[in-house]
C-alpha cells in the first residue's frame, strides 16, 4: 500500500501555521480519476501525497508497459548515491533514439521535475498527463509533439523525505529536500557543472535538441492570489530577445487562457523587495546562467521556469501544473515555426559586447497585481515589525516593480579564447555546454592577451561548495606563447555568448569566478636575500632604465622606501626568476582589433 498514506491523518494540522486560504474549486479537479487504469499515487491520496522514488520508478514502468510502442524509459545518469535518473520518452512514431528526436520535424518539449526534491508538483502532474495519453484520452498530444520527461532530477534529495522539509509549503504531506546528497543546489550548477544530475540534463539537451524546456519549481516568499506563476528573462534584459518576445506574444496568451478556463490564476514570475512590507514593491528578477532559465536564455533554448505558489494546496498546484503543461504543449504545436525562427535569429547573432552583471533599477515600473491583504505589527519573538497575511483578496492597480534593468558590467567579446591542455577537465565541461572548440597544432601567429590580476577578493564563506573569487584585471600582450596542443574556442558560434560567460574572468558565473583557477593566487617559489641582492645589483647595472624606475619608486613612495621586504620583492618581480604564472589568468584571449592592427603592420613591413 502506498506508504505516504500513513501520514495523511496528520494532514489537517501540517499547515496550521500558514496563512488562511482562499477557497478553490477549479474545473481541473475533473482531470483526476479515483480508480481505473494507471491511477496515480497522487490521485489515490486525494491529492495529498506524492510517491517515493521506488514507487515513482514503478509507475514509470507501468506507463511504458501500458504503451510500449510510444513510451520508453531511459537512464540518463546516476546520482552520487548511485540512484538512477530516469527519463521517459513519448513519441507517436516510437522515435526513442536521440538522433531520431533531434532530427524530427515534430517539435519536442522537455519537462523537468524535482530539481529541488521538495518541489515535486511536475512529477505528479506529468504522470496524469502521460496516463491520459497512454489510455487514449489524449491521443492528440503525441500527434503534435514529442515529449521528454524527467520525473525526479534530484533523486537523492527526493529521498531525504520528511513532513518538515519546507515550512512555507502546503504539501505534499511528505516531501524531499532542496539540495542533492552532497548538499548542492542543482539549480545553481548550470555553469560550474559539479553535479552528475545537471551534467545529465545538459547531455539530454545536446543529444535530443528539444525545442522547449520546462523546469517546474515551487516558490518561496510572499502570499498572493496566483497559484501558477511562470516566466523567462524579459525581452529588455534577455540575451535571446526574439525568443523571449515569441514566448511572451504567442505562448503566454494561450497558456494563460487554458489556466483561467480551468479555474487557475496564472501570474508573473516575480519576488518581493521587502518580505515585511509587500507594498514596497516587487523584484523583477533576471536569471543568470547558473540557473536553468538563465542558461537557456544564453543558449537560445526557449526555457520557461514554472514557480507554483507554495501556499496553495498540493492538489491545486499539481492540477494547475497539468493545465500549464497542456497549454505549453498546445502553444508549441501551434507556434513551433515562429519559435524556431526566433531561435535561429538569436543563434546567428554574436554581440561585440556582452552584459554580464545587472542590478535593480532605481525607478520602478508599475504593475497590476492580485495580492492578499496583510497586517504589520510588532512581534515579540523577532523584536521587529512582521507581516501577517489575512487570507483576503487585495488587488493592486499600480504596485511598484523594480526590474533588473541596470547594466552594472559589460565585457568586450573576444574573437577567441585559448585554453592550456592541462585544463582538459574544463574542456570536457565546455563540451557538455555545447560549446565547440578545436585543438591546435603548430606555431601561434596571432596577437594574444593575458589577464593579469590587479586585486582580488575571496568570499568569506563557501557557496555551493566553492570559495568564489572576484578580481580586477589588466590586459597585456602575451609574448612567446607556444599554443601547440591548446584548445581554441571561437566566440562566432551558436553557443558563443555562453562561452563568454564561462571563460571571461570578469563574468560572475565564469569558471574563474567559481574558483576553477584559485591556484594562480598561490606562489610556490620564493627568494633568498643572499642570492637576490647580488643578482639585483647586476640586473640594475645592466638595465639603466630599470635602475631609474627603482630610484623613482624609492623617491616617490616613502612607505616603499622604508620597507625592505617591499623593495626586495619589487626587484624579485623584475627578475626572470619570478613566477611568470602568478596572478595571471591562464586562458588567453584574442581580440579582433589586435588582429587587424597586426595585419596592418605586416602590410606596412
Amino acid at each position: 500500500m502506498f506508504a505516504s498514506l500513513l501520514v495523511l491523518s496528520a494532514s489537517v494540522a501540517y499547515d496550521s501555521h500558514l496563512p488562511p486560504l482562499l477557497p478553490w474549486q477549479g474545473q481541473s479537479i475533473s482531470l483526476m480519476q479515483k480508480a481505473g487504469p494507471l491511477t496515480t499515487d497522487f490521485e489515490l491520496s486525494s491529492g495529498e501525497a506524492s510517491p517515493s522514488y521506488a514507487e515513482t520508478m514503478a509507475f514509470v514502468d507501468r506507463l511504458v508497459a501500458a504503451n510500449p510502442t510510444q513510451f520508453k524509459a531511459q537512464t540518463i545518469g546516476y546520482s552520487n548515491s548511485q540512484r538512477a535518473i530516469k527519463m521517459l520518452i513519448a513519441s507517436e512514431q516510437g522515435y526513442f533514439q536521440a538522433s531520431q528526436i533531434a532530427n524530427d520535424t515534430k517539435p519536442t518539449i522537455f519537462v523537468q521535475a524535482g530539481i529541488h526534491g521538495g518541489e515535486i508538483d511536475g512529477k505528479d502532474a506529468m504522470f496524469m498527463l502521460l496516463r491520459d495519453i497512454a489510455t487514449g484520452k489524449r491521443r492528440d498530444i503525441l500527434k503534435n509533439v514529442n515529449i521528454l520527461f524527467i520525473p525526479i532530477l534530484n533523486v537523492d534529495g527526493h529521498e531525504r523525505s520528511s513532513a518538515f522539509n519546507r515550512i512555507n509549503q502546503r504539501g505534499p504531506v511528505k516531501m524531499g529536500f532542496r539540495t542533492n546528497g552532497n548538499n548542492l543546489n542543482l539549480n545553481r550548477d548550470f555553469t560550474k557543472l559539479d553535479t552528475p544530475e545537471i551534467k545529465s540534463v545538459l547531455k539530454v539537451i545536446n543529444d535530443y535538441n528539444p525545442n522547449l524546456y520546462i523546469d517546474v519549481h515551487v516558490t518561496d516568499g510572499a502570499d498572493y492570489q496566483y497559484d501558477v506563476t511562470y516566466g523567462y528573462n524579459p525581452v529588455f534584459a534577455s540575451e535571446s530577445p526574439a525568443v523571449s518576445d515569441t514566448l511572451n506574444q504567442l505562448f503566454k496568451p494561450l497558456i494563460d487562457e487554458k489556466l483561467v478556463s480551468q479555474g487557475h490564476i496564472p501570474g508573473p514570475l516575480v519576488f518581493v523587495m521587502d518580505k515585511r512590507e509587500f507594498k514596497s514593491g516587487l523584484a523583477g528578477w533576471v536569471a543568470t546562467p547558473r540557473y536553468s532559465n538563465g542558461w537557456g536564455d544564453l543558449k537560445s533554448l526557449p526555457t520557461i521556469l514554472v514557480e507554483n505558489h507554495s501556499l496553495k494546496p498540493y492538489k491545486q498546484r499539481v492540477l494547475g501544473t497539468y493545465v500549464f503543461l497542456d497549454g505549453a504543449i498546445s502553444a508549441l504545436a501551434e507556434h513551433s515555426n515562429e519559435l524556431l525562427a526566433a531561435v535561429k535569429k538569436e543563434q546567428a547573432f554574436i554581440p561585440k559586447q556582452l552584459s554580464v552583471k545587472r542590478g535593480y533599477a532605481e525607478q520602478a515600473n508599475e504593475i497590476e497585481f492580485k495580492g492578499i491583504s496583510y497586517a504589520r505589527e510588532q512581534n515579540a519573538l523577532s523584536g521587529q515589525v512582521e507581516v501577517k497575511y489575512l487570507g483576503n483578496k487585495q488587488d493592486y492597480t499600480n504596485l511598484p516593480i523594480y526590474w533588473q534593468k541596470e547594466v552594472l558590467h559589460t565585457v568586450e567579446v573576444p574573437k577567441a579564447f585559448f585554453i592550456p591542455p592541462v585544463y582538459s577537465d574544463l574542456v570536457a565541461k565546455l563540451k557538455l555546454h555545447g560549446v565547440e572548440f578545436t585543438q591546435l597544432e603548430g606555431v601561434n601567429t596571432q596577437p594574444l592577451k593575458v589577464a593579469k590580476v590587479k586585486d582580488y577578493t575571496f568570499d568569506k564563506a563557501p557557496f555551493e561548495g566553492r570559495f568564489r573569487v572576484s578580481a580586477n584585471f589588466d590586459y597585456v600582450a602575451a609574448i612567446n606563447v607556444d599554443l601547440n596542443g591548446w584548445y581554441q574556442v571561437n566566440t562566432q558560434q551558436i553557443a558563443g555568448e555562453l562561452a563568454v560567460h564561462l571563460l571571461h574572468p570578469e563574468a560572475p558565473d565564469s569558471f574563474f569566478a567559481w574558483g576553477e583557477f584559485n591556484t594562480i593566487f598561490q606562489r610556490t617559489e620564493y627568494m633568498e636575500n643572499y642570492a637576490l641582492i647580488p643578482y639585483a645589483r647586476q640586473m640594475l647595472k645592466n638595465n639603466p632604465k630599470l635602475a631609474l624606475a627603482f630610484d623613482k619608486k624609492i623617491n616617490d613612495d616613502k612607505v616603499f622606501a622604508k620597507d625592505a621586504d617591499a623593495r626586495l620583492n619589487w626587484l624579485y618581480e623584475q627578475s626572470p626568476f619570478y613566477d611568470q604564472a602568478y596572478l595571471k589568468y591562464p586562458i588567453l584571449m584574442s581580440f579582433e582589433e589586435d588582429i587587424v592592427l597586426a595585419e596592418q603592420k605586416d602590410k606596412e613591413i
